[in-house]
């Protein structure tokens, strides 16, 4: 057993990757919120390979955030060096490498260092990893919502900032009082034109108190879309064990992800990036159609798996990929439906796309769970499936599987599995959902009374109409026979 450390890379075994560049030659170019699992899988993997190349030194990470849960990823990360290992997982392979992109991680309750950072010339490029969720915005519209109580506070105290949206704000007031050059501001999250959403943020923010502040950052930041892609499950005490058995190496917080990685970006940056073309990121001049690809057969898929798999006490995602009844149902929303709302992508063949999804859901190494998907469904749902309902009723096309996962959804939050069993909350308006979803296990239509969910979608007779139908044959038939019903139709 080796202890993860920068003193012990030569001690680890030979077919371990490790950086072939010293912490010395790093300096720091981004400043990146949210050192989670998929940034570490993703963002800090493109760089590692940059830095192993030998190429743009001067673009290493400092981590930093806003949550307590920031301060954990702090302490385990900086008692290693700020090395990670990541194992790539197939069925047949497991490759482990140690990154090194990491050269710093400022604590989220020392918001002083941080703003100052923010303000450090260096630092051209701020990164954000704070999931769909963390965004502000109203789910129904996709808008950024200034009335959300932590950014109405950051309004009336600017400089004591507790959101990553205000401090963003905060650094750049700080270079422009400066005269020094704004940094681009990029998104790493699943969210339709991520890059503009942060802008609405950011900005948004500002305006509260500097309407001036606000327009000079949408006059002179830069925010580029891009489309993030890495299956990425949380880390447990099985993924720590696993990489202390096959690799023996002992790491506080290790990332288990699949072979796949897909950066896809718009080439708008402000004040320099590295040369992540030359290590797999592709630039376009529109990511959208990449976007709804990704979002809506992935993310979307993602949706139709979990909360039947959760009703019928199946734990890992590849498992519910081959439940006769969980398979069958992705299978037949993802051909049936969601493709069918998903616009040309230059280069890409839909259906082989939808294959590759197929294959990556089932891939037994990588460990997913059925819980991480089914989180946060209030913030999902109205990015993953709504808009696809818009579309097809738009579209006179069927919604009757979209109706019935959203059926699912509803059963989910009641809380209990088919065999009784406790769901665990999984999202921050788990009260609401679980109150809702009791409502409707009489009245299907007071869960779509969630404006912010469905917005005009709710609204639609044919929506509620097959809506109603389905969530009342799952609570009268049970969730196995109803979904046999509907899958034999």
């Amino acid at each position: 057993m080796t202890r993860l450390s920068r003193a012990n890379l030569p001690l680890l075994r030979p077919d371990i990757a490790v950086p072939n560049y010293e912490a010395s030659s790093l300096k720091a170019g981004i400043l990146h919120f949210g050192v989670g699992n998929f940034h570490r899988a993703h963002q800090a993997v493109y760089l590692d390979q940059l830095f192993n190349a030998e190429m743009d030194h001067d673009w290493a990470i400092v981590g930093t955030g806003v949550r307590a849960a920031d301060r954990q990823m702090h302490d385990a990360l900086r008692a290693q060096d700020f090395l990670s290992t990541v194992v790539e997982q197939e069925a047949h392979t497991s490759k482990a490498r140690v990154t090194a992109a990491m050269i710093d991680f400022v604590p989220p309750e020392d918001k002083a260092a941080i703003v100052a950072r923010l303000a450090d010339p260096a630092i051209r490029i701020v990164s954000i990893t704070v999931t769909e969720g963390g965004y502000f915005i109203d789910p129904s519209t996709g808008s950024f919502n200034p009335d959300f109580p932590e950014i109405a506070q950051d309004g009336k105290n600017p400089d004591d900032p507790s959101t990553v949206f205000g401090l963003v704000a905060l650094g750049l007031k700080r270079r422009r009082e400066a005269g020094i050059k704004p940094f681009t501001v990029m998104s790493c999250d699943n969210i339709p034109h991520n890059g503009a959403v942060a802008r609405n943020a950011v900005a948004g923010v500002a305006r509260l108190y500097d309407p001036g502040l606000a327009h000079w950052i949408e006059d002179n930041a830069a925010f580029p879309n891009g489309m993030v892609d890495r299956i990425t499950p949380a880390t447990t005490d099985r993924e720590r064990k696993l990489l202390s058995d096959d690799f023996g190496i002992e790491d506080n917080w290790p990332v288990y992800c699949e072979e796949f990685i897909q950066w896809v970006l718009e080439d708008n940056f402000c004040n320099g990036r590295p040369a992540l073309q030359d290590v797999g990121v592709q630039f376009v001049p529109d990511v959208t159609p990449y976007e709804f690809m990704k979002i809506r057969i992935l993310n979307g898929g993602h949706a139709a798996i979990a909360y039947p798999g959760s009703l019928l006490d199946v734990h890992f995602v590849h498992d519910a990929m081959n439940h006769p009844l969980v398979g069958a149902f992705f299978a037949k929303i993802e051909r049936e439906e969601i493709m069918a709302t998903v616009p040309p992508v230059p280069g890409v063949v839909l259906a082989e796309y939808y294959e590759l999804i197929r294959r990556r859901f089932s891939n037994p190494k990588i460990g997913d769970t059925i819980p991480r998907l089914a989180f946060d469904g209030s913030n999902r749902q109205p990015k993953f499936i709504v808009p696809v309902v818009r579309d097809r009723l738009k579209a006179g096309g069927s919604i009757d599987a979209l109706a019935f996962e959203s059926a699912l959804w509803c059963r989910h939050c009641f809380g209990k599995s088919e065999s009784g069993k406790d769901i665990t909350a999984g999202d921050p308006n788990w009260d609401r959902l679980k109150v809702l979803a009791g409502k409707a296990a009489t009245d299907p239509l007071a869960w779509l009374s969630m404006d912010d969910v469905y917005g005009d979608v709710a609204q639609s007779p044919v929506f509620r109409s097959a809506f109603s139908r389905s969530l009342s044959d799952i609570w009268s038939k049970g969730t196995a026979r109803a979904m046999s019903d509907f899958l034999s139709v």
